[in-house]
């Protein structure tokens, strides 16, 4: 009888030591976010959405690094998702057990570990040199392939839930597979899908290290892809590194705006795969 006593004090003794370090965890969390909102929300205005980010010592705003990070993540989203979703497809639909669907599995699994700042060096080797110049091109194509491994493993994921009596019976009616997949697969996994562009743009839309070495920077207003173009993410990194109060101020207001923004799409992928899980 000794026995139950025993396994109970040790049972408290490791629940009391799990709640101790998750609280520990939080409270960092909560003092982080709550020094972002109260240094954030003081330089809040229109001006930071409506003027171009100012010289030391002069009002200003973030239009232009907002507006090259809009630009550069919709394009990198808009080249990276339809390939992933196609090497998802196909690991899911047509090569599960195939060596192929290994190799590229093994090789996501890397992509999706490897530091976003070696992404940034392949991106300076294979574009930037070449160039000879920096590009907000080069930015979108080092985003492109941050967004690849996040889509590819969501696809294939999503797609690997949907049952195969589905696919059976669009087979049945005489289906080719290729419509079994755009019009049974697709739409049944539809939500994990869109679920997981967006946590794909929540990945990349607040990365600095691969833009640091392809896009690099622009003070002014710019939406030329074949030159230099300011990012928010670069823009904080340069700014709350300098000895000026005023950028710091703006730099704060940034990060302020980043965090909301993923924030946001972590919500919205949220509620999308909870509105799935009910039909």
């Amino acid at each position: 009888m000794s026995y139950y006593p025993a396994r109970r004090r040790s049972n408290n003794l490791w629940m009391s030591l799990s709640v101790a370090a998750a609280g520990f965890g939080l409270l960092w969390l909560v003092l982080i976010l709550a020094t972002l909102l109260f240094k954030g929300f003081a330089g809040l205005s229109l001006a930071v959405f409506t003027e171009m980010t100012p010289p030391p010592g002069s009002a200003g705003g973030l239009l232009n690094p907002i507006a090259g990070s809009i630009i550069m993540t919709v394009i990198g989203v808009v080249i990276g998702t339809p390939i992933g979703m196609l090497a998802g497809t196909y690991m899911a639909e047509y090569g599960r057990t195939s060596k192929l669907t290994l190799v590229v599995r093994f090789i996501n699994d890397i992509l999706l570990s490897a530091p976003s700042i070696v992404i940034g060096l392949f991106v300076y080797t294979v574009m930037v040199a070449q160039m000879g110049h920096f590009s907000g091109l080069a930015g979108a194509v080092s985003l492109a392939i941050l967004v690849i491994p996040v889509v590819v493993r969501t696809t294939e994921d999503m797609l690997n839930l949907v049952p195969n009596t589905l696919r059976e019976a669009g087979a049945a009616l005489g289906m080719p597979r290729s419509l079994v997949i755009r019009h049974i697969a697709y739409k049944a996994a539809s939500a994990g899908l869109v679920t997981g562009v967006l946590l794909a743009i929540a990945r990349v839309s607040g990365e600095t290290a691969p833009l640091l070495f392809t896009s690099l920077n622009n003070q002014f207003w710019s939406t030329n892809l074949n030159a230099p173009m300011a990012s928010l993410p670069v823009v904080i990194f340069q700014f709350a590194l300098s000895p000026y109060k005023d950028w710091q101020a703006l730099a704060w207001t940034g990060a302020l705006i980043i965090t909301f923004s993923v924030l946001t799409l972590s919500i919205m992928a949220r509620l999308i795969v909870a509105k799935g899980k009910t039909r």
